[in-house]
């Protein structure tokens, strides 16, 4: 009989124990870190908003409605043009997070700013027309997004001179035109500069948030790695004294005999759970198959006959499945006489162990005794007078 066999009829079968597996929590580092995107996201999407929308709602009608008293009608809806251009292609690159040439753009929009002031005309140089005032301050913003708040500055400031410089040459140099001027300047250029300014301080925020809280959380999983080390040697050595300490006793007090074979097989079975629970807490690839080739040294250190067939490779398990699945077999493999073989079939979603030895134990021998399930794995036992067959199968 294999390992691959069914459950043939009369076989003992014992019901897996379903439990609730412990679902790992989110990476709360790349959680963290993610916030910080996703801020800076929010902010672009407003600075982009901002200045489309202002340029289309308020810039072009401004511009219509002045067509034919401007100096040069032509220049001023080019340059409006131009720039819807430049903020909508900068805008999708912006959001899509693709580099932006900056120098380029900037230049551009300096060069249409001088060109407008040039062509709205004296009459209608603090005019809605003059839509440069209101808008352009809030394309440098887009252009330099994620560049040093310097570079938005720099650019203010010659948005400025070639404002006072146009204010200089249509002769408006009276108090009320250079108040008017001022209150312009500070007025379009205060908020750009503050939400350019406020989304650089969010980011660094942001990060410097996200990072706090990834080191919080590296702390709090390095403390719970710890605590749950901490318990499963606690759950080993007790395991581990309960596997022995029973027939070591009866030993000490004289009440078994050395010479019973039953008392053997009990310290043969003590042993190979005790040699399996040691194995546990060793890293290797595979801790099943490191387990079971613990059992199996044992078993062949005692004079029998034993062969390991390990087909794929199993998935990782918790220590309480590999328990389940490993357990039934040492207690079977105590009692083996003559030879044995140990068969186990792993895959992604399922791994089956099975030992088939002589049926030397008389008909009412019954299969092992039984052993903590967990975690959906199955025991089988079989036997018919030739071979004992048994089998620990665990489904995902």
């Amino acid at each position: 009989m294999s390992a691959e066999a069914g459950t043939a009829p009369g076989a003992v079968v014992r019901p897996a124990a379903r439990t609730t597996g412990v679902v790992d929590g989110a990476d709360a580092g790349r959680a963290a870190a993610a916030v910080a995107l996703i801020s800076d996201r929010g902010a672009r999407i407003v600075a982009v908003t901002i200045a489309l929308v202002w340029h289309l709602v308020i810039g072009l009608p401004a511009v219509l409605s002045a067509w034919s008293e401007l100096a040069a009608s032509q220049v001023v809806v080019g340059g409006w043009l131009l720039v819807t251009a430049v903020g909508m292609a900068a805008g999708v690159r912006l959001l899509h997070d693709r580099p932006l040439p900056a120098a380029p753009l900037a230049g551009l929009l300096l060069a249409v700013d001088v060109a407008v002031f040039a062509a709205v005309g004296r009459e209608h140089l603090f005019s809605p027309a003059n839509w440069v005032w209101g808008t352009l301050a809030w394309f440098f913003v887009v252009v330099l997004w994620g560049r040093r708040v310097r570079w938005l500055l720099a650019l203010l400031v010659a948005h400025a001179a070639t404002a006072l410089a146009a204010v200089a040459l249509y002769g408006a140099t009276g108090a009320a035109d250079l108040a008017r001027s001022t209150m312009a300047l500070y007025g379009t250029s205060s908020l750009p500069a503050a939400v350019f300014v406020g989304a650089v301080a969010l980011s660094l925020l942001s990060r410097e948030r996200a990072a706090t809280v990834a080191t919080t959380n590296a702390m709090v999983a390095e403390r719970d790695a710890a605590e749950h080390a901490r318990r499963e040697r606690r759950e080993r050595l007790a395991l581990a004294s309960a596997a022995a300490s029973e027939v070591l006793a009866e030993l000490a007090q004289g009440r078994a005999d050395p010479a019973d074979p039953e008392v053997q097989r009990r310290c043969v079975r003590a042993a190979g759970q005790l040699r399996r629970l040691i194995a546990e807490s060793d890293d290797v690839p595979h801790p099943l198959f490191h387990e079971l080739r613990a059992a199996a040294d044992l078993a062949e250190r005692n004079g029998l006959p034993i062969d390991l067939v390990t087909i794929g490779a199993p998935p990782p398990l918790p220590v309480q499945v590999r328990r389940s699945l490993a357990d039934p077999l040492i207690a079977v493999l105590a009692e083996a006489q003559e030879w044995a073989r140990v068969t186990v079939v792993a895959g992604p979603d399922e791994v089956v162990v099975s030992l088939v030895t002589p049926d030397r134990g008389g008909p009412e021998a019954t299969g092992p005794p039984p052993e903590e399930s967990d975690a959906q794995v199955e025991q089988v036992y079989e036997r018919d007078g030739e071979i004992r067959w048994t089998q620990t199968r665990w489904r995902r």
